[in-house]
């Protein structure tokens, strides 16, 4: 999917964070690098780890309480 007609394909979690006006910069508050947060937002092909999933699960319940693991990761 191309978000705003950049042109880059964006995964599940890239199109979740666009959708709700969560910034990629805003993401990497939630304990991640800076790289890690751009390849998880690009592609699905990419897999946190477990505790990278969590630091990131856990930041976006602050936004909304009903999102899980499922919602963006192949855990």
């Amino acid at each position: 999917m191309n978000w705003f007609g950049i042109g880059k394909d964006r995964s599940r979690l890239g199109r979740y964070i666009d959708q709700h006006g969560i910034s990629q910069k805003e993401l990497e508050k939630a304990g991640v690098s800076k790289a890690t947060v751009s390849r998880l937002c690009s592609s699905d092909e990419h897999q946190p780890t477990i505790s990278t999933a969590r630091k990131i699960i856990n930041f976006l319940k602050k936004f909304d309480s009903s999102v899980n693991y499922n919602d963006f990761f192949d855990m």
